[in-house]
């Protein structure tokens, strides 16, 4: 009988400890549908756009940056003796440029001093072998007597010049304004010249073709913003003092 009850009591603290098991597993799996669910609503509330959400906040700018127009064409860059910076102008100049700038947005300086680079080139070669037609369209008609008299008085003496622009070693705006439509720009020129003045038999009587020159030019040239006609004329010539 002892033996039995024994049996009994063992089989009902088994029977107790498997109903205890399946009863925490049972409650496991609750705890986890319960999770899941709550999971799932938080996803589906979180997860909506409501119109409301907050715009990233954008830093402003600094004040004191400037945002530079792109130019087109490279920059003609020059360096300077003093400090071996690139400049295209003055620093006394940059209020006229500008100017220019803000009465004509097509002006672009790059441009411009390549063109007055030509012109430099083009008016003092023509004007050494005296061919007048060619440097007319490019002056203004008051250089054009200037340069013709000086001409026609180099031919009575019987004397050609036999000059050479060896080399444009810088080409800088020096001064620029606008007055009215007027737009004036002086450009200041530092080239190396190879001068020779032969007689009317051709021997040198002045400067020497080995030895070149350094000159500082001074050019000013005008242009009407409110013309069509892209050119600018030379106005005025003068040497650096």
């Amino acid at each position: 009988m002892r033996l039995l009850v024994l049996e009994y009591l063992r089989a009902a603290h088994y029977v107790e400890a498997e109903y205890d098991g399946i009863l925490q597993l049972t409650v496991i799996v609750i705890l986890a549908l319960v999770a899941l669910f709550i999971g799932l609503r938080l996803y589906s509330v979180l997860g909506e756009r409501t119109g409301h959400e907050q715009q990233p906040i954008l830093k402003p700018a600094d004040q004191d940056a400037r945002v530079e127009p792109r130019v087109t064409h490279p920059p003609a860059t020059l360096s300077t003796p003093d400090n071996g910076a690139d400049l295209a102008y003055v620093p006394l100049a940059g209020p006229g440029v500008r100017a220019i700038l803000a009465a004509d947005p097509s002006f672009d300086v790059a441009r411009f001093l390549e063109g007055a680079k030509a012109a430099y080139r083009l008016i003092l070669e023509a004007f050494w072998k005296g061919e007048l037609d060619t440097l007319k369209p490019h002056v203004d008609p008051h250089v054009y007597e200037t340069f013709e008299t000086a001409v026609e008085q180099r031919a009575k003496d019987g004397l050609t010049l036999d000059n050479r622009l060896v080399t444009i070693e810088q080409a800088v705006i020096s001064e620029a304004n606008v007055e009215r439509s007027l737009a004036l720009v002086t450009v200041r020129f530092e080239a190396d010249i190879a001068a020779v003045t032969r007689n009317a038999e051709g021997q040198v009587v002045a400067g020497s073709m080995s030895d070149a020159v350094q000159t500082r030019d001074l050019w000013t040239f005008r242009r009407d913003l409110a013309s069509r006609d892209p050119n600018w004329l030379l106005i005025e010539t003068d040497e650096e003092a």
